[in-house]
């Protein structure tokens, strides 16, 4: 039985005349904007698109996140582990339990063998047992980050590959949307491989579209956002963040920052690779499995990070069953992963990244909400097996 108070799914009863405070709330409660509203959000939100860096700029306090895949109800949670929305109103407190790990319990490359840090994933993923006191200790633990996360509104930075997979799609979606077209410099939305015409006809947001709308109009229109989605964001100059990886191509952010990024993700070359690679266990590089992109090792990470005064490169792309990974003897490569029990079956664990004006990462760490806390669809479209 779902809990009474947890967000309907279901279409937006708002007036033709409504407008991004609306589409917010009504994001906010799991319902789809009619295709009207959904046209002209997309629209505010590729204007802002528009005039956003290959590589945007990001100040500290930052929040970064990594792969959403249409898990709505875990987005809610994301944000409630995260402190709340961008739009500043009263965080609630997690309905699961969560961790926070510092860079202390790090060992390289990142092979989790102390006890301690063992004991803190496996609270993550149990029941909460302490109500109010577990909210409050997350709190007190919160709020020791730094004055200056205090102080400062935290921005978030998403790594892409919101859509597909999950049953809520375009509510996932829409919900990034609004907070974008209202919040624009507070919210960044990195492009992933699955912000593409031919990756979600197949993996299920074009028919999720299609399904609710009765036509792909608003699939195309969300399809024109996808294009306009910045390739990469920086961190107080030092923090670099993308979607997959490194490429061949690339050697200096500046040949990044010239890249033609409007348009459809073309099947090789840098943009690809951006997208697709991903940190493997090779000197240089080496032909991906994937089909798309490269596995780069350490030595590329380590020469990228040289060149262009970077300490990490923080990425997505990849699950990760311990919710974040560090890659290479440097550390100076990590996989944030934000989709807890992947594909609603996976039974890993999920992250978000918070790095302060030290440039030191934190990561939380929260497991999937309960079945009581989620809606589930009457009648949802197959998933394909493969993961990309």
């Amino acid at each position: 039985m779902v809990d009474s108070k947890i967000p309907e799914p279901g279409p937006a009863k708002l007036k033709r005349n409504a407008g991004p405070d609306e589409w917010l709330e009504a994001a906010k409660d799991c319902k789809y904007l009619s295709e009207q509203h959904m046209k002209q959000l997309c629209e505010i939100v590729k204007e802002y698109m528009m005039e956003e860096s290959n590589i945007q700029p990001v100040s500290t306090p930052v929040t970064v996140c990594g792969d959403i895949h249409g898990q709505f109800y875990d987005l809610l949670e994301l944000f409630r582990v995260s402190g709340g929305m961008p739009d500043g109103s009263e965080a609630e407190a997690p309905k699961t339990q969560s961790a926070v790990i510092t860079s202390d319990d790090i060992e390289p490359p990142s092979t989790i063998s102390d006890p301690k840090l063992r004991k803190k994933l496996r609270n993550a993923s149990a029941p909460e047992e302490g109500g109010e006191d577990s909210s409050a200790s997350q709190r007190d633990r919160s709020s020791s980050s730094g004055s200056r996360d205090v102080e400062l509104k935290r921005n978030f930075v998403f790594l892409g590959d919101y859509v597909d997979r999950g049953y809520f799609s375009l509510e996932t979606l829409t919900l990034l949307l609004c907070l974008k077209a209202k919040y624009p410099d507070r919210v960044t939305l990195v492009r992933g491989n699955h912000e593409s015409r031919q990756i979600t006809q197949v993996y299920g947001f074009y028919e999720e579209c299609f399904q609710k709308y009765g036509n792909a109009s608003v699939w195309k229109a969300c399809c024109q956002v996808f294009d306009f989605m910045t390739l990469g964001a920086i961190i107080d100059g030092r923090v670099l963040c993308v979607h997959g990886g490194l490429s061949p191509e690339i050697r200096t952010l500046d040949q990044v920052r010239v890249v033609a990024r409007a348009q459809e993700i073309p099947h090789e070359g840098a943009f690809c690779d951006l997208v697709w690679s991903d940190p493997d266990d090779v000197e240089t590089w080496a032909v991906s499995p994937r089909g798309a992109g490269w596995l780069f090792g350490d030595e590329v990470a380590d020469e990228f990070c040289h060149v262009n005064d970077l300490t990490l490169i923080a990425r997505a792309h990849q699950l990760v069953n311990e919710g974040y990974k560090y890659h290479f003897a440097n550390q100076n490569v990590v996989t944030v992963w934000s989709a807890p029990n992947y594909c609603y079956r996976c039974g890993n664990l999920a992250s978000v990244c918070e790095i302060g004006d030290d440039l030191k990462p934190t990561f939380k760490l929260f497991s999937a909400v309960s079945d009581d806390q989620r809606h589930v669809p009457v009648s949802r479209p197959g998933r394909s097996e493969y993961f990309l």
